[in-house]
């Protein structure tokens, strides 16, 4: 398959000081004129796993997609030093891993082998690499022997671990999940939760799921009306019920094993 970027062994990609993502003063409108984002500061450190919570229409969705340069043309973010513009934007593609909601809007390929390797194929990676990266994406998400299977075949669990195996295989810094729990049955949640918890790389989702938040997110930012109205503990935020109900978002009962 013919690729016309260059590939990722010919980029030397610089080294992150402190914070991984860095957004300064992000103003965004929509052409029809709605303002989504007023003056939005945000860092984030190498390692960090933090959670987005807010109403619907906060700007959440908005937000993330910034960070790899979806929306917004030459903002003022950088993810591990790179600016997201147009010249890094191969680059910073390859660094931010989104996984939508919808996790049809990400598996398209005949079989779940080709969706995990697409994004590889086109970083220009030799074929052996892809297929080492693939396998090891499908197995960092418990669904080694899935390969052959028909995507569309599967459970809505199933799926998700699928479309975060696709960002898995480009090795991303940072990983940008919106609502990964929405949709999912009791068991499907939980087994999503653990598997969150342990994967070792920097995390910003975004969810209404606020055990979830508990559960593995040391801390929150709370987004309202493009703003950012609150950022820090997950444990002091959840307990704030005015701050909560303020910003349409309902205290869950916190467990006591912190």
């Amino acid at each position: 398959m013919p690729v016309k970027h260059k590939s990722l062994f010919e980029i030397q990609i610089p080294e992150c000081e402190g914070d991984i993502l860095q957004i300064q003063d992000l103003h965004f409108s929509y052409p029809d004129g709605h303002q989504a984002l007023r003056g939005i500061d945000l860092s984030v450190c190498e390692g960090e796993k933090v959670a987005l919570v807010g109403p619907n229409g906060a700007g959440k969705s908005t937000l993330m997609l910034h960070l790899n340069g979806i929306l917004g043309d030459n903002s003022p973010v950088s993810v591990a030093g790179l600016a997201v513009d147009k010249e890094n934007l191969s680059m910073i593609r390859a660094l931010v891993g989104l996984v939508f909601q919808n996790p049809d809007d990400q598996l398209f390929s005949p079989t779940v082998f080709d969706d995990v390797a697409f994004g590889p194929l086109h970083m220009g990676l030799p074929e052996e690499v892809v297929y080492k990266r693939v396998e090891k994406a499908l197995a960092d998400v418990h669904m080694k022997d899935f390969g052959d299977r028909l995507s569309h075949h599967l459970s809505m669990g199933q799926k998700k671990r699928i479309s975060i195996a696709t960002v898995l295989a480009m090795q991303p810094h940072i990983l940008v999940l919106d609502e990964p729990s929405a949709g999912l049955d009791p068991r499907a949640r939980r087994s999503l939760i653990n598997f969150l918890k342990g994967l070792p790389i920097t995390m910003l989702v975004s969810t209404h799921d606020l055990r979830m938040v508990e559960d593995i997110f040391p801390r929150m930012v709370i987004m309202d009306e493009g703003k950012i109205v609150a950022d820090g503990s997950s444990r002091d935020l959840l307990q704030d019920e005015k701050l909560l109900e303020a910003h349409g978002l309902e205290t869950p009962h916190l467990s006591n094993q912190h």
